[in-house]
């Protein structure tokens, strides 16, 4: 079984990537609870208040996500709980969580990890980080609409986003779970660009046969036509 996590700020377009990934090597996709997740509008409402909430919902669901993943066959998840620390410490450090919420949060989540450490595969096999600029990131939140994320919205949420990509550069260097990579996402435009999708997925694939990580029932070779299919 191999298992691949994609990481990355908003708008990097991980789910879009995990899509393509999962499809093209038939594997099967965890998504980041989004769209259905009752926390996140207010979150950004009113972060103050909801942040400690908010990085509950997640740890909580991200956790669910890991283990099914790492107990099922081959899989690939959007997002992962190896990120979450990543998102409650920028906000404590603006302060929006107190100490004792931050001293249980850090409890429960190195419960969590150990509770990891047990599973009969412990660790992904393969992070994907895409990598992207500010202009970018807002450009694709624009794009995917979601109001309450829109600098219009709140104007503050330029300070957060780029304060997120700091922090996302000391994490990608920091990670040690498993082998990584980066995707060049201001350079590869896999939603849109063909060409540029077989390239993002050519790289992934020498990556995984590096590792020795390549699912067993995929059949080498066919990039392209692959990547052609995937995005009609």
């Amino acid at each position: 079984m191999t298992v691949i996590v994609l990481s990355g700020p908003v708008g990097a377009g991980k789910s879009s990537l995990t899509a393509i990934l999962s499809k093209y090597l038939g594997t099967k996709p965890f998504y980041e609870s989004v769209d259905d997740n009752p926390v996140l509008p207010l979150f950004y409402k009113d972060p103050l208040k909801y942040t400690y909430l908010l990085q509950l919902f997640f740890l909580n669901t991200r956790f669910h996500s890991i283990k099914k993943a790492l107990s099922d066959d081959n899989n690939v998840l959007d997002r992962s709980i190896y990120e979450d620390s990543l998102f409650f410490h920028m906000n404590a450090d603006i302060g929006r969580a107190n100490d004792l919420e931050v001293q249980t949060y850090e409890e429960l989540l190195e419960n969590m990890m150990k509770e990891l450490e047990r599973m009969p595969k412990r660790h992904p096999d393969l992070l994907v980080h895409i990598n992207v600029s500010y202009e970018t990131m807002i450009r694709r939140i624009q794009k995917r609409g979601r109001s309450y994320e829109q600098l219009s919205f709140d104007p503050t949420l330029e300070d957060y986003y780029k304060r997120m990509l700091r922090y996302y550069e000391k994490w990608y260097d920091d990670y040690d779970y498993s082998p990584k990579m980066m995707i060049d996402g201001d350079h590869y435009d896999f939603m849109a660009s063909e060409s540029d999708r077989t390239e993002v997925l050519d790289q992934i694939t020498q990556k995984l046969k590096q590792v020795g990580k390549l699912p067993k029932n995929w059949q080498a070779g066919e990039i392209a036509r692959k990547a052609i299919e995937i995005g009609q």
